[in-house]
C-alpha cells in the first residue's frame, strides 16, 4: 500500500509567484532558458537550468554548474524569494488547459515504495540522465522539481479536493508562455491531513505519469542518504521525495508522433507498396489526417496524407504491449521497411509531441528536413496503468502528458 507524507514546502511569496515559477528543466534547452529568464533574478531557471549564469557554451553538466544551482537555491532563500512553511502540509496543484482543469494532490512519496514496486514505471531511463538529476538533488539536498504521479480514482479525496477548491488559492495564475492556468492551495487542516494520508495508504499503488528519471534520481539520492547513514531509522525526511498525485480518470495522454529522414533507399511508391504488406493504405490528400481509432495511423509523403490500418492478425489485442500502436508501428514500419531498430539510438527518427499539433510534422517533412511523419492514436491511461501492473515497460517515447507541471509552486528539502 502506498505510503506518503505531508512535507514543509518552501514556495515564493505570493507576490512572487509568477516571476520564481517556471517551465520543467527538461522541456527547454539552455538557449530558450536564457531567453525566458531574461531580466529575470528569480527566475528558477537559475536554480534548474544554472548554466545560463555562465558564458554560452559551458557545459551543464559541469561540476560548477551543479554547484552554482545549489548557491542559487540558497540565495533564494536568504533573499526571502523562498520561503519554507512552519508545519508539514499537504498541498493541491490544479492545472487549466483548454477548458479542463485537473486537480493534483502536492505529496511526500515514500523512497522504499519506489523500490519495491509500489511506485509503479511505465518507461525505462538512462544512467546519464538519472545521474544527472541526481547530482542536482544530491547538491541542492532536495526537490527542486516535481514529478506527475497518478492514482486509481476515489471519491473521498475528490471531495476533500473540492472543498479547497472553491475556497480562495494561494496562487492562481495563468502562464504567459504557455497560457495554461496553474492554480494552488494548502491543505492545513489536521483532520484533513489525516484523511489524504490513509486514502493513500489504502492505495495498491501510484504509477508515474511523467518524470521517470526525476522519480529515480529521488529515490535513488534517498536511498543513497539512508545507506550513509549509521542512525537511520526510516522516519528521516530523505525517506520521501515529492510528487504531485493526480486521479487517473481527470489526465489526458495525448499522441507521440515520429518524423524519419529517409526511406531507407526506398522510392515513395515502393515505400507505400511495401506498407500494404500489414497495413490497409488510402490516399487522404493534403489535409491533415488525424488518426481515430487505434490501430489507425496518419502518414505525411510528398505532400500527400494517407490513412494506414493495421490488418487483422497483425497485433495482439490481448497483450498489453503487443495492442499498442507504438509496438506495431515500430515493428511493422519502422523496423520491417525502414530500418529503424533501435528508437532511443538512431539518428534518423525525431519525436513530436502532439501538443505542437500534426501541422508541425507536415511542416518538417515540407521543409526538407525529414523525410516522412508519422501520426500515432493516443494510448489511453486504462493502457498505461495495466501495462504498469504486469511489470511490462512501454516502448520509447509512447507518452505525452499536457499541461506539463510547473516548477517553483513548492519544493521539498531532504532534510
Amino acid at each position: 500500500m502506498a505510503k506518503i507524507k505531508p512535507f514543509k514546502g518552501i514556495r515564493p511569496p505570493q507576490d512572487l509567484v509568477t516571476q520564481v515559477a517556471s517551465r520543467p528543466y527538461d522541456v527547454l534547452n539552455s538557449a530558450e532558458a536564457r531567453v525566458e529568464a531574461a531580466g529575470n533574478e528569480k527566475s528558477l531557471y537559475h536554480i534548474i537550468k544554472p548554466e545560463i549564469d555562465f558564458p554560452i557554451g559551458t557545459d551543464e553538466h559541469d561540476e560548477s554548474v551543479y554547484t552554482k544551482a545549489a548557491e542559487n537555491f540558497q540565495k533564494f532563500q536568504d533573499n526571502g524569494w523562498l520561503l519554507q512553511d512552519t508545519k508539514e502540509l499537504y498541498y493541491i496543484y490544479a492545472q487549466t488547459m483548454n477548458g479542463k482543469t485537473q486537480y493534483g494532490l502536492v505529496v511526500g512519496a515514500y523512497v522504499p515504495d519506489y523500490m519495491n514496486g509500489i511506485i509503479k514505471k511505465h518507461e525505462l531511463t538512462r544512467r546519464d540522465k538519472e545521474e544527472d538529476r541526481m547530482k542536482h538533488v544530491r547538491v541542492n539536498n532536495a526537490n527542486i522539481e516535481p514529478v506527475f504521479f497518478a492514482y486509481p480514482d476515489n471519491i473521498v479525496l475528490d471531495r476533500l479536493v473540492q472543498k479547497y477548491a472553491v475556497q480562495n488559492p494561494v496562487y492562481d495564475f495563468v502562464a504567459s508562455d504557455d497560457g495554461f492556468g496553474h492554480t494552488f492551495w494548502i491543505i492545513d487542516d489536521a483532520v484533513d491531513i489525516e484523511t489524504v494520508t490513509k486514502e493513500f495508504a489504502a492505495m495498491p499503488a501510484l504509477y508515474i505519469a511523467d518524470g521517470h528519471h526525476r522519480s529515480a534520481a529521488a529515490a535513488l539520492v534517498g536511498a543513497e542518504k539512508a545507506k550513509q547513514n549509521p542512525s537511520h531509522c526510516g522516519d528521516e525526511e530523505y525517506n520521501y521525495f515529492m510528487a504531485v498525485c493526480f486521479p487517473a480518470d481527470q489526465l489526458t495522454i495525448i499522441d507521440y508522433n515520429r518524423v524519419v529522414k529517409d526511406l531507407n533507399g526506398l522510392s515513395s511508391s515502393e515505400f507505400l507498396s511495401a506498407l500494404q504488406e500489414n497495413f490497409t493504405v488510402e490516399k487522404i490528400g493534403k489535409d491533415i489526417y488525424k488518426p481515430s481509432k487505434l490501430h489507425n495511423f496518419g502518414l505525411y509523403l510528398d505532400g500527400i496524407w494517407y490513412s494506414l490500418v493495421a490488418k487483422v492478425g497483425t497485433y495482439d489485442d490481448n497483450d498489453p504491449i503487443g495492442v499498442l500502436d507504438v509496438t506495431i508501428s515500430s515493428n511493422l514500419i519502422l523496423d520491417k521497411v525502414l530500418g529503424i531498430k533501435d528508437l532511443r539510438s538512431d539518428k534518423r527518427i525525431d519525436f513530436v509531441g502532439g501538443i505542437r499539433g500534426l501541422g508541425e510534422l507536415s511542416k518538417r517533412v515540407d521543409s526538407g528536413e525529414m523525410k516522412v511523419a508519422l501520426a500515432l492514436y493516443p494510448v489511453s491511461m486504462k493502457q498505461l496503468m495495466d501495462i504498469a501492473d504486469s511489470g511490462n515497460i512501454m516502448p520509447p517515447k509512447t507518452t505525452w502528458f499536457e499541461p506539463k507541471l510547473r516548477s517553483g509552486l513548492v519544493i521539498h528539502k531532504l532534510v
